[in-house]
């Protein structure tokens, strides 16, 4: 049986409170539950291996991290206007799960080489930057307007849920076949290829997409609301740590042993997974660009506190709890702020311009992390960017 989509009604077809989730999101949420498993299985395991494992450098690690998080950037702008174009977001969703699936076999050939493993993060980056904006263009298009932070919730819901298992499984494995990676691997690829089945056999691409003329995708930037959304998320985006170093930097200044920083992520997940829907509700009612900047002061705090390197488990707990805050408050909430402003037939490009410039900014902000705490150590250049975030979440107030 297909999983088939909702048709959006209006506000006055049905009462607020009571739009159910499409069943076109529930579909892609459980899509992206099996792709994070597997997605997260090698994200949990490359800080480890990374640092401990071929010794590599902050600089090394910043640019590393960097293309883990900028290698989507300009393929989201592709995928979206072909998806656009062609008006088959599911089609270019798939090809993007299943270049991303492919990918999964790269890790093992890689080896140590420190070059061919960033190559493979591009491509697996690129099949990601593919698959995102048809993919919440899809939900936006099978969700009624004032239930899309809801809708946006429950599928970052959805899809945290496999962040946290993914560690959970890279960690067991890690510690039952005595820290082989090629096995973590191989079972993310499995992974990656259930999910490419999922998405082509049980997931429809909402109804009334095909009967719909594509406007000019790359004029979207012309309306001034979206034009001043990609530019204050691109400022916010560069005043951001990525992942693989906040999780390092937890783990050092905290004073932390070495072999936890795989499950490190499963806080900052488990915290998303159960943060995202209700916030995502909230914001529907409060002004979602509000709830936005909110989880960037969240995410200051994070900093501040890394800053003073105060150690030991409860500095770290708080730091990682903060950091799943923000990604509920950020991740969804942007995009069900954006979608709206982007007329449907060039929705996907439209989210995809947001994607591109927060991803590109995301990468220099990373890059630019691994320089300052090379020169400076890893506090001093969390409070770096701790005064840098705060100066860019006053500038994004002033709308």
């Amino acid at each position: 049986m297909y999983v088939s989509s909702v048709r959006a009604g209006t506000p006055s077809d049905r009462d607020r409170s009571s739009h159910p989730i499409p069943a076109t999101v529930i579909g892609l949420g459980v899509v992206s539950l099996i792709t994070d498993l597997s997605a997260e299985m090698v994200t949990a395991v490359l800080p480890l291996y990374l640092v401990y494992g071929l010794g590599v450098g902050y600089l090394q690690l910043g640019a590393i991290d960097g293309l883990y998080t900028g290698a989507t950037a300009l393929l989201r702008l592709a995928g979206g206007h072909l998806a656009d174009r062609l008006q088959r977001p599911k089609a270019v969703a798939l090809f993007g799960y299943g270049l991303s699936a492919l990918t999964k076999l790269g890790f093992p050939l890689a080896g140590s080489s420190v070059a061919g493993m960033g190559l493979v993060i591009g491509v697996d980056r690129a099949g990601k930057g593919i698959r995102t904006g048809p993919r919440d263009a899809m939900i936006t298009l099978a969700t009624p307007s004032d239930a899309l932070g809801r809708a946006f919730g429950v599928h970052r819901a959805l899809d945290t849920a496999g962040a946290l298992l993914g560690p959970l499984v890279a960690f067991g494995l890690l510690s039952l076949l005595f820290m082989d990676y090629t096995s973590v691997f191989a079972v993310s690829f499995c992974c990656a290829v259930l999910a490419v089945v999922v998405l082509a056999v049980f997931v429809r691409q909402p109804a009334g997409v095909a009967a719909r003329r594509p406007g000019l995708s790359w004029n979207v930037l012309r309306d001034r609301q979206v034009r001043r959304a990609v530019l204050i998320v691109a400022l916010l985006g560069a005043c951001t740590v990525g992942d693989m170093f906040l999780f390092v930097g937890v783990q050092k200044t905290a004073g932390l042993p070495a072999g936890v920083l795989p499950l490190l992520p499963l806080v900052t997940a488990l915290t998303f997974m159960v943060a995202a829907a209700p916030i995502g509700k909230m914001a529907d009612r409060l002004g979602r660009w509000k709830v936005f900047l909110a989880g960037h002061v969240v995410l200051f705090l994070a900093y501040a506190l890394m800053a003073f390197s105060w150690g030991g488990w409860i500095s770290a707990a708080v730091v990682l709890l903060a950091h799943g805050v923000f990604y509920a408050c950020t991740d969804g909430v942007l995009m069900a702020y954006v979608g709206p402003l982007v007329p449907e037939p060039v929705r996907a490009t439209g989210l995809a311009f947001v994607q591109t410039g927060q991803a590109l900014a995301r990468a220099a902000g990373a890059v630019l992390f691994g320089v300052v705490a090379t020169g400076l150590s890893l506090a001093p250049a969390f409070g770096v960017f701790a005064a840098l975030l705060a100066v860019a979440v006053v500038v994004g107030a002033r709308r």
